[in-house]
């Protein structure tokens, strides 16, 4: 089974490119939202930190999303401390989600941040969905509501698109210009013909 990672920039597309993989029956593990949803229900995660950040981490409800954003905001140190407490239970949850879908050609693993992280390098082939930034600007405060600072302080966490271009395999285009279903066809017809299997790692 080969293990495709897909990544984009915020306001690239890349969950409406993992959505019509699904339509066309790849399972995807969303590592993003995964993470959110461990750090409320592993309890040796939310032990963990709790102790890297006392008890305001979390409230009635669960996670104090904004008091642990306060709390890593312009400080590397404790960001790296979070990511270190997070990403090994991702992982682990992930390995998991492999067994349950053994069966498959391939599945995608999406992750906001697939090559900063350098979880790229425990794929099989990456794939980034690019567009214009001004493009990604006007989804991203359509979408969610959020000022154009808001989005540039959130684009600031991730690497330029320019320097994921380098170590992507595959590119697909959502710039408005491509019909972006042919290009996920195009990918999945790829990923699932034997002969082009020893040849995935070759960008497109």
């Amino acid at each position: 089974m080969k293990i495709v990672g897909i990544t984009g920039g915020i306001g690239s597309g890349k969950t409406t490119v993992c959505k019509v993989f699904q339509e066309l029956g790849v399972p995807v593990y969303y590592a993003d939202d995964r993470a959110k949803e461990l750090m409320n229900t592993n309890k040796a995660l939310k032990n963990k930190i709790i102790q890297a950040f006392g008890e305001k981490a979390y409230s009635k409800t669960g996670l104090d999303k904004t008091y642990l954003a306060q709390q890593i905001f312009g400080s590397n140190e404790k960001l790296s401390i979070i990511n270190g407490l997070v990403h090994p239970a991702v992982a682990n949850d992930f390995e998991e989600w492999l067994e349950e879908h053994s069966s498959y050609k391939y599945v995608l693993k999406e992750a906001a941040i697939l090559f900063e992280s350098g979880a790229y390098q425990h794929v099989d082939v990456t794939v980034l969905v690019i567009a214009p930034e001004n493009l990604r600007f006007e989804r991203v405060m359509n979408r969610d509501g959020s000022t154009k600072e808001d989005v540039l302080k959130r684009m600031k966490n991730q690497w330029t698109q320019e320097r994921k271009i380098k170590l992507a395999n595959h590119i697909l285009n959502n710039d408005g210009t491509q019909l972006l279903i042919p290009q996920v066809m195009d990918l999945h017809q790829k990923f699932v013909t034997p002969s082009t299997q020893g040849s995935a790692n070759i960008p497109s």
